[in-house]
């Protein structure tokens, strides 16, 4: 903690420096939203390359200084809460000055601008982030305030810790690992009890794009146990994408990747290939819109898809199709063919990328 407190009076000393001068006070970002300062690694993913470009936020620009204020106003948040021990999530913040901030977008932007100027996690700044995600499967572990959690395979699921790096104890059987991106295919997995009938697994769910817990959570897994992970995402640009971050993380947060990222996450479904492969009926399927066109053109040209010469072959058949498919069009063959017929045979035969 005193390295945060000493970092934040580092950036405000700057401040008072450049207004005894009688100069109008600057904060330097790095530019966290373009491609330019992103260099792609096969063992960590995407990461901020070390001499970025950056972006000033300056206190005399009409364009700037509101950002400036809200900045300086976090920050002396941030550093009451470090002093004082206490955590706040980012809702928390934005729901203390509704008005001053407007929205809950830019507590989050201005949140993730501090702990990359700062280079400090999120979590050492005090702030927790709300957890959407959800676990269930063959683990225990025990939190941080000593709460033991068992996540064995009922009907009911887990929620994702809010503190991961304070869960200790970790105790696990499981054979591999599934990131499910859907709740509704998770809950279902749940209802057919996979988690036990195959081989013992853990089963993660994001609820669409994931979290930063639920990130720090499947790399945190990969680091106790290595072993396989698998995902099972809707055969679209927006699971692709999804299954990515989960893989070799997000621009935005690419100052964290070295927490976040596991470059040895296997695609194990759904395949543009499985749909032709299963003859799926086309009248199931789903037209392309614009938008995933764009997207998908997005995600081809992106560094990593070239190391990937597999999932490039299944992101041409998607291209060619323009057609798109739910996890659920599975239940167009029967009703339970995902978690009897399905995934049992993917994980049998090696059936992924």
């Amino acid at each position: 903690s005193s390295e945060v407190l000493e970092a934040i009076e580092n950036v405000i000393e700057d401040v008072l420096k450049s207004l005894a001068q009688k100069k109008a006070p600057v904060l330097t970002l790095a530019n966290r939203s373009g491609w330019r300062n992103i260099e792609f690694k096969d063992s960590v993913g995407l990461q901020m390359i070390p001499h970025c470009t950056t972006k000033q936020i300056r206190s005399d620009c009409p364009r700037s200084a509101p950002k400036f204020a809200l900045m300086l106003k976090i920050l002396s948040m941030i550093y009451k809460m470090v002093q004082t021990n206490t955590y706040a999530t980012k809702r928390d913040i934005y729901y203390s000055d509704t008005l001053l901030f407007r929205s809950q977008s830019v507590v989050d932007n201005i949140i993730n601008d501090i702990s990359c100027m700062l280079k400090i996690p999120r979590r050492s700044l005090h702030i927790l982030s709300t957890t959407k995600g959800f676990v269930a499967g063959n683990l225990s572990y025990t939190e941080e305030d000593g709460t033991k959690v068992n996540c064995t395979c009922g009907a009911t699921a887990v929620t994702v810790p809010s503190n991961v790096q304070g869960i200790k104890n970790l105790i696990s059987h499981a054979k591999f690992m599934l990131i499910v991106e859907k709740d509704a295919t998770f809950q279902r997995l749940l209802d057919d009890d996979f988690c036990n009938k195959l081989s013992p697994c853990i089963m993660i769910t994001g609820r669409g794009v994931p979290d930063l817990n639920t990130r720090l959570l499947v790399r945190k897994l990969w680091d106790t146990f290595q072993i396989p992970i698998f995902t099972l995402m809707d055969a679209d640009p927006h699971g692709v994408e999804i299954m990515c971050i989960y893989k070799y993380g997000s621009v935005s947060m690419s100052f964290e990747a070295h927490h976040l990222t596991v470059p040895s996450i296997k695609w194990l479904g759904l395949l543009p290939s499985d749909l032709q492969r299963l003859n799926i009926r086309k009248d199931v399927l789903i037209p392309f819109t614009k938008q995933d066109q764009n997207k998908l053109a997005s995600i081809q040209k992106r560094p990593y898809i070239a190391c990937q010469p597999m999932w490039k072959k299944e992101l041409e058949i998607m291209a060619a199709s323009k057609l798109k498919a739910e996890i659920q069009v599975l239940t167009s063959l029967s009703s339970d063919y995902l978690s009897r017929v399905y995934l049992p045979n993917k994980l049998q035969f090696g059936g992924w990328l």
